[in-house]
């Protein structure tokens, strides 16, 4: 087991890290804002790992709410019925709330502990590497509209993230690969040892290797905490953490959110940035050809989906957060480990990219 910190002052958190964390005994007590515990989760979560959470909280006041699982239940629909459960068992602001799943739980019961009397207590207990290494680290919290992901939300931060890697060993293999995604990326934006490290250990991820998923997770999860307590609101050098996501939330919702998994977007996304970078004149001529070797090593797509127009993408781009001054930013690689976020490339080289993927 490791354990670091984000440091946020008196809202600092522990991020704990081992194998068979959800079988500890009273693991989460430290934690808990109160008597009450509410546990959300899945219809797919909840037969493998429910029994373990509620079995450590069998001394509490105990809720528990099983959602539908997917991309497509990450709304206000799902959130109504978040606030539903807590209104009708009287839940008080001593209550805490756990997200006991993937990237989408974790999303959508902070949304709820952030609204829910103002704002609760909420644990994050993620089930995927995506949020093990992402989604569950940092604050964000929101539900995705029909007209874009994620623009509503709220920035609250857990009490603690709970990172049992044990629960790996159920996800898919395109699951997996979805959660390698956001692992490159942070190698891609700040750590080029790191991004050499997983050309040379890519397949022991892929082979569940215990040893190194707990590596890469405690060192995505160092880099997260580092840019978290630099920038919590991304005001600045948070934005960096969106590399490829800006082209990858397109994709999302104009294939319909749920049809692509996130980290496949974002893998798609990485490499149009990666293109656009080396036309800009940073990356040398063979840089995108290794990442785009490292993402198809993951299992991840490189191709944007079949009939997708640039028309698309920009139609979905133009209500993307980063838009400023009616511009689209775009994070970018100086090089592999050394990202930029930036509004003022050449006109025309963001279609020019575009045609090159939809062409």
């Amino acid at each position: 087991m490791a354990t670091l910190n984000v440091e946020l002052g008196k809202r600092s958190y522990p991020i704990v890290v081992g194998s068979g964390l959800l079988r500890g005994k009273a693991f989460l007590d430290p934690y808990l804002a109160g008597e009450e515990a509410v546990v959300v989760t899945n219809e797919t979560v909840a037969p493998m790992y429910l029994d373990q959470v509620t079995t450590s909280l069998k001394d509490r006041r105990l809720i528990c709410q099983i959602l539908p699982d997917g991309e497509q239940f990450k709304n206000l629909e799902t959130l109504q019925s978040i606030f539903d459960t807590l209104l009708e068992n009287r839940c008080s602001r001593s209550a805490t709330l756990i997200a006991l799943g993937g990237g989408v739980i974790g999303d959508v019961v902070g949304f709820a502990a952030a609204c829910y009397q103002r704002g609760v207590a909420f644990i994050q207990l993620p089930t995927t590497l995506l949020a093990q290494v992402d989604s569950a680290v940092g604050g964000k919290t929101a539900v995705n509209h029909p007209r874009g992901k994620n623009m509503i939300g709220a920035f609250h931060q857990p009490t603690c993230v709970v990172s049992d890697t044990e629960t790996l060993r159920t996800l898919d293999q395109r699951q997996l690969s979805a959660g390698i995604a956001e692992v490159i990326k942070y190698g891609l934006i700040r750590d080029a040892g790191f991004f050499a490290w997983l050309e040379e250990n890519i397949e022991r991820l892929l082979r569940f290797e215990g040893d190194a998923l707990e590596f890469v997770i405690l060192e995505s999860c160092r880099h997260k905490a580092q840019v978290v307590a630099n920038d919590e609101r991304e005001a600045g050098e948070r934005a960096l953490l969106n590399l490829g996501h800006t082209f990858g939330h397109a994709i999302e919702a104009a294939t319909g959110y749920g049809n692509w998994l996130h980290g496949e977007a974002v893998a798609v996304g990485m490499m149009m940035a990666a293109t656009m970078s080396q036309k800009m004149g940073w990356l040398d001529p063979e840089e995108p050809g290794r990442i785009r070797e490292l993402l198809g090593r993951a299992n991840l797509p490189v191709k944007v989906p079949d009939g997708m127009s640039a028309l698309d993408f920009l139609k979905h781009m133009a209500v993307d957060k980063k838009v400023s001054h009616g511009r689209i930013r775009l994070v970018l690689l100086k090089e592999i480990g050394d990202a930029i976020l930036i509004s003022d490339y050449p006109d025309g080289m963001l279609d020019e990219v575009l045609a090159e993927f939809t062409g």
